[in-house]
């Protein structure tokens, strides 16, 4: 149905206009490309930029106390 108004009212337009319409179009398309193209595009990743970040506890590779019951 948008469509179907988007063309009547285009049809209506003096020829001058339509250019106008058809080089906001062609503007539209460019913005939308380039913006999908923004957001596919992966950071590039860097070895080791979260060193010093993050710090495990003392006490990481110690049993919990949950599990003792199935523990040998």
């Amino acid at each position: 149905m948008t469509e179907k108004l988007v063309l009547s009212q285009f049809y209506q337009l003096p020829e001058h206009f339509k250019k106008e319409v058809l080089h906001y179009i062609a503007f539209l398309m460019k913005e939308h490309v380039s913006q999908v193209q923004q957001v596919r595009k992966p950071k590039k990743r860097t070895f080791g930029s979260a060193k010093g970040k993050y710090q495990l506890a003392p006490d990481f590779d110690a049993p919990l106390d949950d599990f003792k019951e199935y523990m040998p």
